[in-house]
């Protein structure tokens, strides 16, 4: 096989074991790409087929360029980005991998990329990625023993391992924080016995229930819109089909009153010369009183709630300054996550995939389940690196290999893609468990 060059957009927090891998594959070029060089080398490490490139994906004409000189990119960038590096794959027939949701501008690239004989890959990753991948396995499983799928249940949660929940909030960022708040913004759609329910992103979190996976106890939200999964899964007869986040006991509470006291708002503005008591004591509108009491009037907890000392442990009743470089209240919530809910060094993360399928089977009814449940190594690759960019590599190495040869805009659900992917992963020690099939 002749040399393949991958263009790899971004070097963030979940890249490492992708550029690992595919440095590992004979004939393969890895450039990275991003405005911080240094981490792109430190990534590399000297390796002789990969290169470490200084560019801003702002520059249009750069980006073309990089993507011209590449038989395929893979986009780690923001998803607002995917659709840019997708029109100038499309226009220099290359083929595209990100492990984003495929987002209605994506979409519009489906016929123009199948045209071209293209294949632009989204949604192979951890969730969305090993979920599809791995349920996809057991509907098919079910499907080819004359079963059927009645319903669907699936969650997921990147969360500390049980030894390094060691905060009030359960949780600690293993990549980039803002997208983990942002998405506590997200309306929410699913079917739940029959039920179609819609839930405004404001009330999200009211939205949870309890669930145990493997003897550890979580609280489950709905995870966005659930329903177009009934089409792309192939079980539109479901009375059950739903998608839900994973977290310690105590999120979902403290979240919500979080998100009514204001510090999720996106509004434009800016901050100086002000403390994170005194935007506290504005929220609320405690004047010169008490900014608990004021705080529990607003949103019917009482002062000495756990979701306020959650709130105070964080920083959001400090003297501390704001930063000055926030642009909403969002950012200086955002802020305030990076400085608290870290990992310490040697703290190890934890991947939890919970997939629960309610099956009839010869006039009998049975529960299906798989579950992936994957540790970070200490001083090493976290879970969430490995599972969310591992994946992607993968897929990435079938494309070139000539493997898969899908095109359009695609997601992981077919046999050609998810069979291999899947049995490779489980080769690198990331195995779903399944029980019942």
């Amino acid at each position: 096989m002749s040399e393949k060059k991958i263009l790899l957009l971004g070097a963030g927090l979940v890249t490492q074991p992708l550029v690992d891998y595919l440095l590992n594959i004979p004939d393969f070029h890895l450039t990275i790409a991003t405005r911080t060089v240094a981490k792109a080398e430190k990534m590399i490490k000297n390796h002789p087929r990969g290169l470490a490139q200084s560019l801003n994906v702002q520059n249009e004409e750069l980006l073309e360029r990089e993507i011209k000189n590449h038989d395929l990119t893979i986009s780690l960038l923001p998803a607002q980005m995917h659709p840019v590096a997708a029109r100038l794959c499309l226009k220099h027939k290359k083929h595209l991998m990100t492990t984003s949701y495929v987002s209605p501008a994506m979409k519009e690239f489906d016929s123009p990329a199948r045209e071209a004989g293209l294949l632009f890959m989204n949604e192979l990753g951890l969730d969305p990625g090993i979920d599809h991948m791995s349920a996809m396995r057991i509907i098919h499983a079910v499907e080819n023993a004359g079963g059927k799928v009645v319903s669907f249940r699936s969650y997921c949660g990147g969360l500390p391992a049980p030894e390094a929940n060691t905060n009030p909030f359960g949780y600690k960022f293993s990549w980039a924080p803002r997208g983990v708040i942002l998405a506590a913004r997200n309306d929410a759609k699913f079917l739940w016995n029959g039920e179609l329910k819609e839930i405004e992103g404001k009330n999200l979190f009211l939205e949870y229930h309890h669930l145990t996976v493997d003897g550890m106890e979580f609280e489950a939200y709905p995870n966005r819109n659930s329903m177009p999964y009934q089409e792309l899964y192939g079980l539109s007869d479901v009375h059950t089909m739903y998608r839900g986040t994973l977290r310690y006991k105590g999120w979902c509470t403290t979240l919500k009153a979080m998100v009514d006291l204001g510090f999720l708002d996106l509004t434009p503005r800016t901050f100086r010369d002000q403390t994170y008591a005194e935007l506290f004591r504005e929220q609320v509108d405690a004047k010169g009183g008490d900014i608990r009491a004021a705080a529990s009037k607003l949103i019917s907890l009482p002062p000495d709630h756990y979701a306020f000392d959650n709130m105070e442990w964080l920083g959001l009743m400090s003297r501390d300054n704001l930063p000055e470089d926030a642009e909403c209240i969002l950012d200086t919530l955002v802020h305030k996550c990076l400085e608290k809910l870290v990992y310490e060094p040697g703290e190890r993360d934890m991947i939890v995939l919970h997939h629960v399928f309610g099956v009839t089977m010869n006039g009998m009814e049975k529960k299906i389940t798989s579950t992936l449940v994957d540790f970070g190594v200490p001083y090493g690759q976290t879970a969430m690196a490995r599972t969310v960019s591992l994946p992607a590599a993968i897929g990435t190495r079938l494309i070139l290999q000539g493997k898969i040869n899908a095109t359009g805009v695609r997601i992981p659900v077919d046999p050609e893609m998810y069979h291999p992917i899947l049995d490779e992963l489980e080769r690198l020690g990331i195995r779903c468990e399944e029980k019942g099939i």
